[in-house]
């Protein structure tokens, strides 16, 4: 898939569509006309990029979600329609935020919502893939579970992300297995019941 230009997921009533997938579905940082909850397809998200501001520092980058391609999945998520006058200044924060300091590219996706599964929108996404320096790429779940549990960053610790990030899922997208994430937080849980410490 191309990567996206900012124009290219325009409403036809001149609004942008944005897909959140991770700390956006509960932290979207900018104004936004209305949201919807839902999916794309051709895509899994998985803990397989770092991250060395937000969650993480240098010396032990954090673990967050990207996006990673397979024609087989789907993942669920939250969009955000931020109106025309809006997306200048929107594109700036995310660009910060996400590319700057997040390593993170754009393209385009069709988000499907779940109030309505029949129509699609055009949406920007944003995805960190391996040429990125600080892609940390794929590993067991009981060691993304480890780094996890022991690194914090500008934004906050680790578990807290994974944990506002299953909580999203489990709320707003009852009954989606999510096999990846909850096996992530079970074996996070499990770690911090061993040393007698609370996960988050």
């Amino acid at each position: 898939m191309s990567a996206m230009r900012p124009r290219d997921s325009k409403h036809e009533k001149g609004s942008l569509w944005i897909f959140g997938y991770g700390s956006l579905v509960w932290k979207p940082g900018f104004r936004f006309k209305k949201s919807k909850v839902g999916y794309i397809k051709g895509y899994k998200r998985r803990f397989w990029h770092g991250d060395d501001f937000h969650r993480g520092d240098k010396e032990k980058p954090g673990r967050v979600v990207t996006l990673v391609a397979d024609h087989e999945a789907c993942t669920w998520g939250v969009a955000y329609e931020v109106s025309e006058s809006q997306i200048e200044e929107t594109l700036q924060y995310l660009n910060i935020r996400e590319v700057v300091f997040g390593g993170y590219h754009t393209e385009m996706v069709e988000f499907i919502s779940k109030e309505d599964n029949q129509d699609t929108l055009p949406a920007l996404v944003y995805i960190a893939t391996s040429d990125n320096p600080i892609y940390l790429g794929p590993a067991s779940d009981k060691e993304i579970a480890a780094q996890i549990s022991i690194c914090s960053g500008n934004t906050g610790h680790n578990t807290e992300y994974l944990q506002r990030l299953v909580e999203f899922m489990r709320l707003y997208c009852p009954g989606v297995e999510d096999e990846h994430l909850f096996s992530i937080e079970a074996a996070v849980i499990n770690i911090f019941r061993e040393c007698g410490r609370q996960a988050i």
